[in-house]
C-alpha cells in the first residue's frame, strides 16, 4: 500500500492533557501537508483549529472522553457545541457501565440521541474494546450498527490498551458492511497501519503515522 493511502485513512490525532495551542497547530499543520482523512483534538481547539484549517483538513474531536460516563445530555451538549464550533466529526465513547449492567437498550439510546445532536456530521463510537469480553463487545457490534453511527471504534488509548487486529477482525465479521470501523490506540508503525487497513479497518486513530511518513520521505 501506498504511503498516501495509508495516511488517507489517518485521523491525525493529539488528545494530551496539556496540550498547547502551539501544538495543536502543529499537527493541523501537518494533517494539511500530508493530507490525512482528519485531525482529532480536544474540543476546547475545535474552534481555533478549524478557522485556522478553513477547510483544508476536516477538523474531529472527542466527547464523553475518556471515561464514557458523562449524562446523556452533556454528551449530546458536547457534541452540538463541538459542531456549532466547526467539528467536521465526532467520537464519542459509550457508558461501559451501562454496557456492564447489561443496558444495551439505554446505550443504543444515547448513541441515537448524540447522533441527532451532530447535526449530520460523522459519528464514531468508541466502545473501549480492552475492557469487554467478547460477547459485550459483539453484542455493542449490534448496537452500534443500529443506532445510525457511522463508525464503531475500538478504544480511547487511555484505559490501559489499545486496538488489536483481533478486535478488528471481530468488528468487522459482526458488523454490516456500511458500518466502518476506526482502529485506534498503540498504531505506532506503517507495517501495523496498513495491517489493520487490510483487516477491514477504514480509519486509524494515531499520533504516530505522520512521524512515521515523515522519516520515511
Amino acid at each position: 500500500m501506498e504511503l498516501h493511502e495509508i495516511l488517507a485513512h489517518v485521523d491525525h490525532t493529539l488528545l494530551k492533557q496539556d496540550a498547547t495551542w502551539e501544538q495543536i497547530q502543529t499537527i493541523v499543520d501537518e494533517g494539511m501537508e500530508y493530507q490525512t482523512a482528519s485531525v482529532c483534538i480536544p474540543a476546547s481547539y475545535v474552534k481555533q483549529a478549524a478557522e485556522y484549517a478553513g477547510g483544508r483538513v476536516k477538523i474531529c474531536t472527542v466527547i464523553g472522553f475518556p471515561n464514557g460516563y458523562s449524562t446523556m445530555a452533556s454528551k449530546c451538549f458536547e457534541a452540538a457545541d463541538a459542531v456549532q464550533n466547526g467539528a467536521d466529526e465526532i467520537d464519542m465513547v459509550v457508558n461501559i457501565g451501562w454496557v456492564k449492567d447489561g443496558k444495551y437498550d439505554e446505550v443504543l439510546e444515547e448513541i441515537k440521541d448524540v447522533k441527532e445532536a451532530c447535526g449530520g456530521k460523522l459519528l464514531k463510537v468508541i466502545i473501549e474494546t480492552c475492557l469487554l469480553t467478547e460477547e459485550e463487545k459483539i453484542e455493542l457490534c449490534r448496537v452500534v450498527s443500529e443506532s445510525g453511527a457511522e463508525f464503531i471504534k475500538t478504544s480511547t488509548g487511555f484505559a490501559g490498551g489499545g486496538a488489536t487486529f483481533e478486535d478488528v477482525e471481530l468488528m468487522r465479521k459482526h458488523c454490516p458492511p456500511r458500518m466502518q470501523v476506526k482502529a485506534a490506540g498503540g498504531i505506532s508503525t506503517l507495517a501495523d497501519a496498513e495491517r489493520f487497513l487490510e483487516l477491514g479497518a477504514s480509519r486509524l486513530g494515531t499520533s504516530r503515522i505522520v512521524k512515521s511518513a515523515q522519516e520515511a520521505t
